[in-house]
């Protein structure tokens, strides 16, 4: 293949992976918007009596000017920096794709995709989340956030590590004993769940407040993954960055 046709699979592959990460980061933004933002709005509100009842804040007509002009430009902001996370995530989506699309059971790209976008949503972020549930608001001390982040992050960093070697191992294993890796990962993971620390934060918010949260959380992440997984597939089945043109000669 001349060098110009690779670059120009180079282009396409780059250009597909990430106007798929931005479209579906502009779609799981609208979702949090319409599903998530409802319950910020309650949960930022009991923090905001829970100040003016300690004497922080006074219930004045200037709080809630400066209070409304922030969450305006926070809601105004949400579509935005779900976009710009689309496009990050959906680079290593497009690159773990690549790596692995022969691998991966189906008949064609968009299966494929679905089946690499259930994985990372299980190991990533499911998982993950499962031992370090989102939380509102007014859950969680301030001076516990970072090692709140550190806690997550490792988790999530276990967990991808972990099915990138079972994932190796898959590849090595015969037909009929690839279910190992399945099962090697399964205990691996668990007994990371139970080594973990738990959260340090108590939960003082209300529990249907907590879990309604964490619910549309959970939708509008998934949401992401849907998105991606589709867009995703059907570009690639489309433009075919991974397959090569013959060259006409003349």
């Amino acid at each position: 293949m001349p060098l110009g046709d690779y670059d120009m699979k180079t282009l396409i592959f780059f250009a597909i992976v990430l106007v798929s990460g931005a479209l579906a980061g502009t779609i799981h933004g609208a979702a949090n918007l319409a599903i998530v933002e409802p319950y910020l709005d309650e949960a930022i509100g009991i923090e905001n009596q829970n100040l003016f009842a300690s004497g922080e804040e006074e219930d004045t007509p200037q709080f809630w000017v400066e209070y409304n002009s922030y969450r305006d430009w926070q809601k105004g902001g949400q579509v935005l920096a779900g976009t710009i996370l689309g496009t990050s995530i959906g680079a290593l989506f497009g690159i773990v794709y690549t790596l692995s699309r022969n691998s991966l059971p189906g008949k064609n790209d968009l299966r494929k995709t679905f089946v690499l976008a259930g994985i990372m949503w299980l190991t990533i972020y499911f998982i993950p989340f499962l031992k370090y549930p989102a939380n509102p608001p007014t859950v969680g001390d301030g001076e516990t956030v970072v090692l709140r982040a550190i806690l997550y992050l490792s988790f999530i960093a276990i967990s991808g590590f972990g099915v990138v070697g079972f994932y190796q191992l898959y590849k090595k294993l015969k037909s009929n004993t690839k279910v190992l890796a399945f099962a090697g990962y399964a205990i691996f993971i668990g007994i990371v769940f139970a080594l973990m620390p738990p959260n340090p934060d108590e939960i003082t918010a209300p529990m249907d407040l907590v879990n309604g949260f964490r619910a549309m959380s959970v939708v509008a992440v998934s949401v992401f993954w849907v998105s991606v997984a589709v867009i995703l597939g059907m570009f690639w089945h489309k433009f075919r960055p991974d397959v090569q043109k013959p060259v006409i000669q003349n």
